[in-house]
């Protein structure tokens, strides 16, 4: 299967927007991330405007939309970006698609963007995304206990991070 990445623009929104609120995605989602079209679009605009500094980017399997995952810097004198809102069509599952998909967005960030560090946080009860990190080459930094509400219960955060040295080749 071959994987790309892309900026999205907003011919790509209602994907998105049918994505991030899909029954199965939308429960493992931050709960302050965009999800009406009205905000995706501005996100993806902004995406369109500040490319060095935010991004929202749309995963290709095949040529055909298969999820979507951003970046918003986080640090820009360190050369810090804070990674978030990954997210892979149930159809796609099971193939890879976000690991291929987290390595050429780390490549992209480090390489074309001059980024050092990359950050991420996941909610502690998102298994598949915790083992996704770790197969994409993050490294496990430590843990927000009890951090977040999210449906009612207070879940943790777990937090890893990837650094130019960390690529592989």
């Amino acid at each position: 299967m071959n994987i790309s990445i892309r900026r999205a623009t907003a011919d790509d929104v209602e994907f998105i927007a049918g994505l991030v609120t899909h029954e199965e995605v939308e429960p493992y989602l931050a709960a302050v991330r965009p999800k009406n079209r009205e905000a995706l679009l501005a996100d993806v605009e902004r995406s369109q405007r500040q490319p060095d500094d935010f991004g929202v980017f749309v995963i290709e399997a095949d040529g055909e939309r298969a999820g979507t995952m951003s970046f918003d810097v986080a640090n820009r004198r360190s050369r810090v970006a804070n990674l978030g809102g990954l997210a892979v069509h149930p159809s796609f599952r099971g193939r890879r698609v976000a690991d291929d998909a987290a390595r050429l967005f780390q490549r992209h960030l480090i390489r074309d963007l001059g980024y050092h560090r990359l950050q991420l946080e996941i909610y502690g009860f998102n298994e598949r995304a915790i083992q996704h990190a770790e197969r994409a080459g993050f490294v496990r930094e430590g843990m927000r206990r009890k951090a977040y509400d999210r449906h009612g219960e207070w879940v943790d955060g777990v937090l890893f991070g990837l650094v130019a040295e960390d690529l592989e080749d």
